[in-house]
């Protein structure tokens, strides 16, 4: 980690993908070893089944063992959390997900994401109960949250004012039609970039992915990329170091490993 700077690490959404096979994971290697495989050629993965659905502690458990020691996931939060009417009525869904056997990844145990529809609109008095009910830590390890919100009725100083408060970091939605919302409001950046194509090897264009790899450098600096929008005014000379967590997510799903990796190389 360079001076100054903190931790980027770089990863996908999930590891089992069929077209995949082949292209990312070599011919012939067994499904059960895919996590092993890709967990060796990013630094991280974001795991989206926990979105869907409860995963059982073994499986965290699992998830754990097959990786190296610095590797690090994040999880998606429950689609049952979120998606509701009244946010602050969340409590028991958020302590049934953080008690399910998350803390069995222990060390790995990156950002959690809590994931919003498009059509959920800013409620600042809900949205501060919700904030309200994400605990700091469990069982010991401390805990990272971060807000994935769709809708522009988000893109206003209160938002980002009631983020901070709190040390909730905005998911920074990349090449996508989302809104995007750059601010720094938490002491790690967590992207999620969209826009890999068919027509390209990687993904991304080589000058795409070292636009990302500068970019991921700034925030590392605790800087906010000039070429991505924000919403509040950038305070000039309060910049401390911040992980950054950067995944590869939808856009043409099969070069999204491609593309995490090339990061990877640029970002060292």
């Amino acid at each position: 980690m360079a001076q100054g700077k903190g931790e980027i690490r770089i990863g996908i959404g999930g590891w089992t993908y069929e077209p995949w096979r082949g292209t990312f994971y070599p011919q012939g290697l067994t499904q059960k070893r895919e996590l092993e495989y890709a967990s060796r050629q990013l630094t991280s993965i974001e795991i989206n089944g926990t979105y869907y659905g409860s995963q059982k502690p073994e499986s965290f458990a699992k998830w754990h063992a097959e990786t190296p020691d610095d590797f690090v996931f994040s999880l998606k939060g429950p689609r049952f959390t979120t998606n509701r009417r009244v946010l602050a009525e969340a409590g028991s869904s958020i302590e049934r997900f953080l008690t399910s056997g998350v803390t069995e990844l222990k060390k790995k145990l990156g950002p959690i994401n809590w994931q919003f529809a498009p059509t959920k609109k800013f409620d600042p008095d809900d949205f501060e109960k919700f904030l309200k009910l994400l605990p700091k830590s469990i069982d010991g390890l401390s805990l990272r949250h971060a807000v994935e919100v769709r809708h522009d009725s988000f893109r206003t100083p209160d938002f980002i004012a009631l983020a901070r408060d709190h040390g909730i970091a905005i998911v920074l939605a990349g090449d996508s039609h989302y809104p995007q919302i750059a601010d720094n409001t938490a002491p790690f950046v967590y992207a999620r970039i969209m826009g890999t194509r068919e027509t390209e090897d990687l993904g991304y264009s080589n000058a795409e992915l070292d636009t990302w790899a500068k970019r991921a450098h700034l925030m590392a600096s605790g800087n906010v990329p000039q070429d991505l929008e924000s919403v509040a005014a950038h305070e000039a000379g309060k910049e401390t170091p911040k992980d950054v967590f950067l995944y590869v997510i939808s856009g043409f799903k099969i070069r999204n490993p491609a593309a995490a990796i090339s990061l990877i190389e640029r970002t060292r």
